[in-house]
This record gives structure tokens, C-alpha cells and sequence, in this order.
């Protein structure tokens, strides 16, 4: 029962705000107006839905490429102290 009272609570919490939102375009009476807060939600909810900038993954990409570089270079260099001329 408690599971059933705070899954409710949290679905009123999350869609409260959409809804909120969607009622305050719903009742202006100029169609233009209307239309023009639809567009402005719209904008609103693909920005929040926009994903984390590429910028950030390819800078994350360059790190570990260089970090494999590093490791690399270690590994030939005590393979070379261990077997000179093979």
C-alpha cells in the first residue's frame, strides 16, 4: 500500500509540471499567441532533453587515447630492456 501511495506521489510530482505548462497555453484566447507558447514549450522541452555536448566526449576520447600512448610506450620500453637483439 505504502509502494502503491509514493509511486502515485512521484508520477504527480514529475507530470505536474508538463501539465502545469500545458494548461497556462491551453487558455489564452489569441490563436497566435497560443500557438506561439506551444512553440516556446517545445523549445523548452528539447532543451532539456538535449544530450551532454560532443565537445565533452571528444575531449574524454583524446584522454584516453593519450593514456594508451603512455601505456604503450611503456611496455616497449621494459620489452626492450628484456631482450636486447631479439
Amino acid at each position: 500500500m505504502k509502494l502503491l501511495t509514493s509511486i502515485s506521489l512521484g508520477l504527480i510530482v514529475v507530470a505536474t509540471p508538463a501539465f502545469a505548462i500545458e494548461q497556462n497555453c491551453r487558455f489564452i484566447q489569441a490563436k497566435a499567441e497560443r500557438e506561439a507558447c506551444y512553440h516556446r514549450q517545445e523549445e523548452q522541452l528539447a532543451a532539456r532533453r538535449k544530450p551532454e555536448p560532443a565537445a565533452s566526449a571528444d575531449s574524454r576520447t583524446f584522454e584516453s587515447l593519450r593514456q594508451m600512448r603512455q601505456d604503450d610506450e611503456a611496455v616497449y620500453r621494459s620489452m626492450h630492456s628484456i631482450c636486447r637483439g631479439c
